[in-house]
């Protein structure tokens, strides 16, 4: 069964990987902004988790048409946002936002919120689907301002959630999590997991073989 990453995320296809999975990636080109803005008054966990939707329903509509879409496989969307004082963030995308992330992030305690969605397809019709968030409090220390600058400079932040990653040189400046690592880093494998397990796939069933 082909495993379908939504996602042009090189950090959560390195974990998938890591994993022992062997991902297709195909980007779902959703607008984000647009999505959220068709929602009243979201939650958190439900924003995540409608971002995610969106971005495998928009891959399974992409290849449900073409030759791929006749094979066996789940699509799995992710979307991940950082919660912190009241407000939910996403990627900075400019230096000027990433610093201002930072004035507020340092020193402070955030929750980084990952939903996910999964569609499997069977035969070329889709069949079954799961969705789900994960949440992790993510501790942050209290980098100078010659270390954000840095940071910045590098610009490792402008694309992430939360204008951090842990699994680079973001992670210097994180004291610490309460939760799931790989969630933090774009895809949660225990939640992917228990998904899966929903419409019925077993992971140890997608682990790459190696090829003799």
């Amino acid at each position: 069964m082909r495993f379908v990453l939504a996602s042009q995320s090189p950090a959560r296809l390195a974990v998938l990987r890591s994993a022992g999975l062997d991902p297709s990636v195909v980007v779902s080109g959703v607008d984000e902004d647009a999505v959220a803005a068709s929602l009243i008054d979201p939650a958190p966990v439900e924003l995540v988790r409608a971002l995610a939707v969106a971005k495998a329903e928009a891959v399974f509509e992409a290849l449900v048409g073409s030759h791929e879409g006749s094979a066996d496989m789940v699509i799995v969307g992710c979307d991940s946002m950082l919660s912190i004082g009241g407000e939910m963030v996403g990627k900075p995308i400019t230096p000027e936002v990433a610093r201002e992330r930072w004035a507020s992030m340092s020193g402070k305690t955030g929750e980084l919120l990952t939903g996910h969605a999964i569609i499997r397809v069977e035969n070329g019709v889709r069949t079954k689907e799961a969705s789900g968030t994960e949440g992790t409090t993510v501790r942050f220390g209290t980098p100078s301002q010659e270390e954000v600058d840095a940071y910045i400079a590098s610009g490792e932040p402008l694309q992430v959630a939360g204008g951090f990653t842990l699994d680079g040189l973001g992670g210097w400046f994180v004291e610490g999590i309460d939760g799931d690592f790989s969630s933090v880093i774009g895809i949660s494998l225990p939640l992917t997991r228990r998904l899966l397990t929903e419409i019925g796939v077993s992971v140890v069933d997608l682990w790459a073989r190696p090829t003799s």
